[in-house]
């Protein structure tokens, strides 16, 4: 199975990652008959990405308010609208096999990693953010927290090949931004320093890995492949390929190693440097 970034290619030639998942779906159901149902629901009987994720956060998301059948139609009308959001799809499933060794392909994470399925609800809300139905956007990012105890501010920006392990407990606020290729683990929190209003909130680079518990507060650039350490509170920013730890932070090696979020290497160097950010 492939783990390089997949290009778009026709319609009549399914994308791998697809096909890979369709594959994975009907091998399964024929050695758990139990979730052959399952799996024929969610997977099998769809003929593209989109369809069959429009289908899984429907039956995650809907309840008595929003119909699992109109929660679908919203996620539809998101991918028609705004394809590129299926190729960010394609990179968070790739980003989920790749870093995470419990990953045995893309039918787990599809089907029951509740991080994946947090950032998906995300973007969908996103999406309802930019064309100005923030109610509905909100709607959505609460059923996120209700469900996957997850909570990410529809108004955040996120970019793709983003992996959101485990996810309990993770907090993004409104002006937050993302990077592509960004890994974070349970408990993190990037969040404002008090009660004022507008760009409050970290800007976090790419390839960057954001540790178990940490807390990145305040409008504070993050550079691209840096590495916050699990349980740190960084207040000030971090100088790109850098590694931050303790509380409060401080740079314990610079660089931290060629791009952390994908090797998802939580250690730190040795050797630390007498200066707390």
């Amino acid at each position: 199975m492939s783990k390089q970034r997949l290009e778009v290619v026709t319609p009549e030639t399914p994308p791998p990652v697809w096909a890979a998942l369709r594959n994975e779906a009907a091998h399964a159901a024929q050695t758990e008959p139990t979730l052959a149902s399952l799996l024929n629901a969610v997977v099998l009987k769809h003929d593209r990405l989109s369809s069959a994720l429009s289908y899984q956060l429907a039956r995650k998301l809907g309840d008595q308010e929003l119909r699992a059948m109109s929660a679908r139609e919203i996620a539809d009308e998101a991918y028609a609208s705004d394809p590129a959001i299926i190729d960010m799809v394609e990179a968070d499933l790739q980003a989920v096999f790749e870093r995470d060794p419990a990953c045995k392909g893309y039918v787990q994470p599809f089907l029951f990693f509740k991080g994946f399925l947090a950032l998906q609800t995300h973007r969908v809300a996103h999406w309802l953010w930019t064309e100005g139905r923030e109610t509905l956007a909100f709607y959505l990012q609460s059923r996120m927290s209700e469900i996957f105890q997850v909570d990410i501010h529809p108004a955040t920006r996120i970019g793709s090949g983003v992996f959101i392990d485990h996810g309990t407990g993770i907090v993004v606020g409104e002006t937050a931004v993302i990077g592509d290729d960004v890994s974070m683990l349970q408990g993190v929190t990037l969040g404002g320093t008090g009660a004022q209003r507008g760009d409050r909130h970290p800007k976090i680079g790419r390839g960057v890995l954001l540790g178990a518990g940490a807390k990145v507060l305040g409008n504070i650039q993050i550079g691209d492949y840096a590495k916050i350490a699990s349980g740190s509170v960084v207040l000030k920013p971090v100088p790109a390929g850098c590694t931050a730890a303790g509380v409060p932070a401080r740079l314990v090696n610079c660089p931290a190693g060629d791009s952390p979020a994908r090797t998802m290497d939580h250690t730190l160097a040795e050797d630390i440097y007498d200066y707390v950010i």
